[in-house]
């Protein structure tokens, strides 16, 4: 069975991401495939080398982030351009990955970490089920200053730029509150395996 696993900034997604994986799901993370598809040697890095011009990378080859990130903080239209040479590579591989680990393992659950599945959902029909690890706003904020040491008004900031996390919740098929205690949070995938197991 293929499921989404998706939240919003520090809800806790990689915390129940791992303790799915200890109970033997097979995971595909969406940020690590991100990363892959900008290392040297990538056709993807190559394309927006391409287009970007080679300022973008450091000597040795590799990405130099904080550039990339100047030009299209400061040009949304550059920002879109770059999804545009991203996004469809990662979606393939997401893709590739999950059908490649059901034929392998056809019992297994195999579960893809994605930040903003829902924000495209469309792009990811073959998921059977989204589940959604929630935490309340407030909590959210909460968590976001302590983890990255902000100011509330950044915090804040990052949380607006993300799709409500009470209207991810309204679409999830499942949802995990991660705004109790860890074994709480526990005993709710436990409980989430068990269904998904027997489907």
């Amino acid at each position: 069975m293929k499921i989404g696993l998706t939240g919003g900034i520090a809800t806790g997604k990689s915390t129940v991401s791992s303790m799915l994986a200890k109970k033997g799901a097979l995971l595909v993370d969406a940020d690590a495939i991100a990363r892959e598809v900008m290392l040297p040697g990538h056709p993807v890095l190559a394309e927006v080398t391409a287009h970007f011009g080679q300022d973008v990378l450091l000597e040795d080859g590799t990405l130099n982030r904080k550039k990339l990130g100047e030009i299209i903080f400061h040009q949304p239209d550059q920002r879109q351009v770059l999804n545009e040479i991203t996004h469809p590579a990662i979606r393939r591989e997401i893709e590739e990955r999950m059908a490649r680990y059901e034929a392998q393992h056809p019992q297994r659950l195999v579960v893809a970490d994605i930040p903003l599945l829902l924000e495209s959902r469309a792009q990811y029909p073959y998921l059977e089920q989204i589940v959604v690890v929630y935490v309340p706003r407030e909590v959210q904020i909460g968590r976001l200053m302590e983890r990255d040491a902000l100011t509330r008004d950044a915090a804040e900031a990052r949380v607006a730029s993300q799709m409500d996390i009470e209207e991810k919740k309204q679409m999830a098929d499942c949802v995990i509150d991660n705004s109790g205690t860890l074994t709480n949070t526990q005993l709710q995938v436990d409980k989430l395996w068990l269904q998904m197991v027997q489907l």
